[in-house]
């Protein structure tokens, strides 16, 4: 039998995830964000088990970070027969996935101000 080791979340990426929750992020693309910044590569087995997440939700996560070109993936073929396996790794670097929260956020704040102000003005009027 092959023995193995697979980093988990500590309580500081918690937090990190957490902290994305809270400007909107999924619960799960916020767990494979943090997951995956912390190792170089993983396959999806290893996120399963180093995120505590179920297949199904590394699967829709997954799709999420694919569509922003955030994640790359590759095939690798294991001994014997069978499916390869999937290896997963950030593409993009963490801090400009943040970038890209902040920019977000950012925007939504000045169309926020922008309502504000146009309310303001037709009272006016």
């Amino acid at each position: 039998m092959k023995e193995s080791t697979v980093k988990v979340l500590d309580d500081k990426d918690l937090e990190f995830a957490e902290t994305l929750r809270s400007l909107g992020v999924q619960r799960n693309v916020a767990i494979l964000i943090t997951y995956l910044a912390n190792v170089d590569e993983a396959s999806s087995r290893d996120i399963e088990m180093g995120s505590n997440l179920r297949q199904p939700e590394v699967s829709i996560a997954m799709r999420a970070l694919r569509e922003n070109n955030w994640v790359s993936e590759k095939e690798v073929r294991r001994g014997g027969k069978g499916r390869p396996m999937k290896v997963y790794s950030l593409l993009t670097p963490i801090d400009e996935i943040i970038k890209h929260f902040e920019e977000e956020k950012q925007q939504e704040s000045a169309q926020t101000m922008e309502s504000i102000q146009k309310l303001k003005e037709l009272i006016l009027s």
